[in-house]
């Protein structure tokens, strides 16, 4: 008998593990190549010692609601499959960084060509480059954690503090909903210390391909092939900004995108007035710098150029998911737009908003996820299938809809100066990827890109053409 209520004790005390939808699989094949690092950073004007304080309470208390947090990656070479294992143990790894070091690692990241460059920018920056999570091919990974904390010392009385999260967890949704927890957190009681969050029960529980409602997913062999063929063949004649250098190692490099209130709201206006949504004005802008950087004989020339749109899944899968429940379960629609340098801005933006809408009613997000996903993978394990072999797959990302952010006095109440959210994209993915944020009525942008693959130069000159391309269509 005591046996038997041993035994029991052990299944029902034994780790919870699951295999990974193909989704999060296709991420962990990325993040070992670049792709699928997010990252969190704040700037605070407080030391080392007071945020350091702050985020090891506020992080305990959302982590134990939050489960899929602190769970495990593992990798088992002989299938060939991933998986997530729940840890009983709430904790993740904390780096912490003195001034000295700081003023170090700022000292060698600054270069002639980031020169001005914010130091939260530069931080994140490193963030996203260095490697937290491997290619399971080069060596076996087995409980690898999946979030990771840093707290750099600026100075006495100013810190960067940086979470940096693995994709297969973590979509923007589930990056802003920390965030967010984590000020609330922070606001309540001196650091933290008001009541535990209830838990979020089913959490990291399913994939989001085992979450997509009866009939929406299903496509027959025949369009499975015929689908794949055209987006393979199609890619190959899209066209991509002038690549700088395809020899060199990759790593991702941040811009920002800021436009006052005043012609934010002027933009905002002329979507709403269009019945669509900023991703098509961003998009939009995006084309029509991206095709004015070729030559005068190539304007006269049509070109296609692709598009990728996120779109958050949560309230349209079953059963419906809330903002509160952590993972990866946004889904992409590409579209391919054609230009020939006559454009008027907003036909354009409508277009470009419209064509996703159609594909979204027809629930391409859905049924071509798994084509997408397998033509990613293909991608990662061979790069020659894309120009130069550069993993590019559009010119452009952007998500359906921007992250609304009023908590502007929240984060002056808490000391934070500044903050950034984005995701690396090195390894596979558009030639530029837009986290739009409007954050108290301003449009604020970061801007990722593979470097050396395009230059900071040439980034800011792209990004530049768009915010006056916005700004004059405000207007």
């Amino acid at each position: 008998m005591l046996r038997s209520d041993q035994s029991s004790l052990h299944v029902l005390f034994q780790p919870k593990s699951r295999p990974l939808g193909n989704t999060e699989t296709s991420w962990c094949r990325a993040a070992g190549g670049g792709t699928g690092i997010a990252v969190l950073a704040l700037q605070l004007n407080k030391p080392t010692t007071e945020s350091s304080h702050i985020l090891q309470i506020t992080l305990e208390k959302i982590l134990n609601s939050h489960p899929i947090l602190h769970s495990k990656l593992h990798y088992n070479p002989a299938t060939k499959q991933f998986s997530f294992l729940k840890t009983g143990n709430p904790g993740i790894p904390l780096k912490f960084h003195d001034s000295s070091s700081t003023s170090k690692l700022l000292l060698r990241l600054s270069t002639a060509q980031n020169s001005g460059t914010s130091p939260l920018l530069l931080i994140s920056e490193h963030e996203l480059n260095s490697k937290s999570w491997s290619d399971p091919n080069s060596f076996p990974c087995s409980g690898m954690d999946l979030l990771f904390g840093s707290v750099y010392a600026l100075s006495d009385v100013k810190s960067v503090v940086v979470l940096k999260f693995h994709a297969a967890i973590c979509d923007r949704t589930t990056a802003v909903s920390f965030l967010r927890e984590l000020m609330v957190l922070a606001k309540e009681g001196e650091g933290g210390g008001g009541a535990s969050r209830t838990k979020i029960e089913g959490e990291g529980d399913m994939g989001i391909e085992s979450l997509v409602p009866s009939g929406l997913a299903k496509k027959t062999i025949w369009a499975h092939g015929i689908d794949m063929l055209g987006y393979s063949v199609n890619s190959l004649r899209l066209t991509n900004l002038n690549f700088k250098n395809t020899q060199l190692p990759r790593f991702s490099e941040i811009i920002r995108l800021k436009i006052n209130a005043h012609c934010t709201a002027n933009i905002l206006t002329g979507c709403k007035s269009r019945g669509i949504k900023l991703c098509g004005a961003l998009a939009a802008a995006g084309l029509m710098a991206g095709h004015s950087t070729k030559s005068d004989s190539a304007q006269k020339l049509k070109k296609k150029y692709g598009v990728v749109t996120l779109t958050d899944c949560r309230t349209i899968v079953e059963p419906a998911l809330s903002t509160q429940h952590f993972g990866f379960y946004h889904s992409a629609i590409l579209n391919t737009q054609t230009m020939k340098g006559t454009e008027n801005f907003w036909s354009l933006a409508q277009r470009c908003f419209t064509d996703f809408e159609q594909y979204k009613k027809c629930n391409r997000h859905f049924s071509d996820m798994a084509d997408l996903n397998y033509l990613m993978c293909k991608a990662i394990e061979n790069p020659s299938l894309t120009a130069s072999s550069s993993l590019r797959t559009s010119l452009i990302s952007v998500f359906e809809d921007p992250v609304m952010d009023g908590s502007g006095q929240m984060q002056q109440d808490l000391g934070v100066e500044d903050y950034i959210g984005c995701a690396s994209l090195h390894g596979v993915g558009p030639s530029i990827a837009f986290f739009d944020t409007i954050r108290d009525g301003e449009l604020d942008c970061a801007c990722v890109y593979p470097a050396p693959l395009h230059s900071r130069e040439q980034m800011s000159e792209f990004v530049d053409r768009m915010r006056r391309i916005m700004i004059q269509g405000g207007d």
